[in-house]
């Protein structure tokens, strides 16, 4: 019993290194990130072929800011798709953070201030579990993100 465990572990541990090799060997494509950014690398849950068509990803690029934890707070700013030359691979960056937009709500006096990580507008993209999602942001940023899949059942639009 006690060797099978061993003998488990060991296939689990060379079956995880290899596919660490694999994102080691895309993620090298990838230039470090510039002066005054951030990289940012997102590696999905592994999906056979023809599973992918199934999920998409959300990103969301934003950072934490204090607001007065009544009015919705929105950064400008665009998350901009770039071509890696030479790999047929897609990263993405922000240039920039632009200003931080908010509604007026009024707030009542002596309200506490709250620490929110606020964003710009999302973007959302297909799903690659082969290859790591790079995301370039200035520092200071975060890059979170959400997976979505879709249902099993379609709905026919009528004509008209």
């Amino acid at each position: 019993m006690h060797w099978n465990r061993i003998v488990i572990a060991g296939i689990l541990a060379m079956t995880l290194n290899s596919l660490g090799a694999a994102e080691d060997r895309y993620l090298k494509a990838f230039p470090p990130a510039g002066e005054g950014m951030t990289r940012f690398v997102i590696l999905l849950p592994h999906k056979e072929r023809g599973e992918d068509q199934d999920f998409k990803v959300e990103i969301y690029v934003g950072k934490e800011m204090e607001t007065d934890g009544v009015n919705m707070v929105r950064l400008g700013g665009k998350i901009e798709a770039k071509p890696l030359k030479g790999w047929g691979f897609t990263y993405y960056e922000v240039a920039k953070f632009g200003p931080a937009m908010s509604t007026r709500i009024g707030v009542r006096p002596g309200t506490k201030p709250v620490k929110k990580f606020v964003t710009m507008p999302s973007t959302t993209i297909g799903y690659n579990s082969r290859i790591p999602l790079v995301v370039y942001v200035p520092q200071g940023g975060a890059v979170r993100y959400r997976i979505w899949k879709a249902g099993d059942k379609t709905e026919q639009a009528k004509e008209g």
